[in-house]
């Protein structure tokens, strides 16, 4: 199983980034999929997910009504489209499926 994750990086408050998560080795479509994060010093935690087929979504109380989880299936991807980032966004943002796997992660870094 592998995820890869892309799409980082450094932008001002007020911008936008569109990650993606690329996944091998398993049945890609068949299963719910979701972003995590982890700012310095904090616990990982959970920002979105999706189900196998894109139909039902769930995201954190603080970045519901900015960050879109969608996915691919035919691409075997999915994404997190984050507009309004705060700095409070800076964190590494993994990808991870249902049977634990996570990717290595991309650095996301909100600041003027």
């Amino acid at each position: 199983v592998q995820l890869v994750e892309s799409g980082g990086g450094l932008v001002q408050p007020g911008g936008s980034l569109r990650l993606s998560c690329v996944a091998s080795g398993f049945s890609f479509s068949t299963y719910l999929m979701s972003w995590y994060r982890q700012a310095p010093g904090k616990e990982r935690e959970l920002v979105a997910s999706i189900t196998s087929g894109g139909r039902n979504t769930n995201y954190a109380d603080s970045v519901k009504g900015r960050f879109t989880i969608s996915r691919d299936n035919a691409k075997n991807t999915v994404y997190l489209q984050m507009n309004s980032l705060k700095p409070e966004d800076t964190a590494v943002y993994y990808c991870r499926n249902i049977f634990g796997h996570w990717g290595q992660g991309t650095q996301v870094t909100v600041s003027s």
